[in-house]
């Protein structure tokens, strides 16, 4: 025989173990939001673009074969930002305590489709480092590509700048704190409808009926002493006057 659960016992198990999902949920909450506030580290980001520039022909007019060969160009331009071959000048001349490695870690190198902008970001603790890191590594990049690829149509389109109150863009404590709270929401739940499949002792007569598959004759009810003394008490009375009317008799 199949057990089948309707949508009240649903509800009646989350109100049941309701203060355990609110406890799960504001506990993930607090930890999310002191962790994100107090022990997460703020990374800055700065970006600066490199422009792959058209060439021209003779009659001043754009090559659409020079303009492909520059697009299909710029994914080796991509790789080589990152290179060593750039990277070491770029943490001597800016005198860095740091692995070529780690500085890779540190540079994302993206391009849009079918465009010869090429976007290189730094993300950094210190907004004025990343910015500073950017910079000299698509002006080190200019430099030295004419030389490793004996070409020279890359210039600078933006340069990285810092604002005077920049924005971290992790951690983001506000959206760290919602992803708990659903996350936290979840996990109660499931915690909760867990216990309760766990949970068996009989509560009621509809769990003696599901347990023996035998259907329910009658039920006993419980009286508490309280009742039971209400009760002794409101019948006292009666038994008094009987008596008196027995003895005036």
């Amino acid at each position: 025989m199949e057990e089948t659960i309707s949508l009240k016992e649903l509800f009646e198990t989350l109100k049941k173990r309701l203060l355990l999902i609110v406890s799960i949920t504001l506990i993930a909450a607090i930890v999310s939001g002191i962790v994100s506030y107090f022990f997460l580290t703020p990374i800055y980001q700065a970006s600066t673009q490199i422009l792959v520039n058209q060439a021209k022909n003779d009659q001043g007019q754009y090559n659409y074969n020079e303009v492909q060969t520059n697009l299909q160009l710029i994914n080796t331009y991509n790789v080589i930002i990152k290179s060593p071959a750039i990277l070491d000048k770029v943490i001597e001349e800016l005198d860095m305590n740091m692995t070529t490695a780690k500085l890779n870690e540190k540079i994302t190198v993206a391009s849009e489709k079918d465009s010869q902008v090429v976007n290189v970001s730094v993300q950094d603790p210190n907004s004025k480092v990343a910015a500073q890191i950017a910079n000299k590594t698509a002006e080190i990049f200019q430099k030295e590509i004419s030389s490793i690829m004996n070409v020279d149509n890359v210039s600078i389109l933006a340069k990285a700048d810092v604002s005077e109150n920049p924005s971290p863009i992790k951690p983001r404590p506000l959206l760290n704190v919602a992803i708990a709270i659903v996350v936290g929401l979840m996990a109660g739940v499931g915690i909760a409808f867990l216990l309760e499949y766990f949970d068996n002792t009989v509560k009621n007569e509809q769990d003696v009926e599901k347990i023996l598959g035998l259907p329910i004759l009658g039920i006993i009810a419980t009286i508490d002493d309280q009742k039971m003394e209400e009760l002794k008490t409101r019948r006292r009375p009666k038994s008094s006057t009987r008596r008196g009317e027995t003895l005036g008799s």
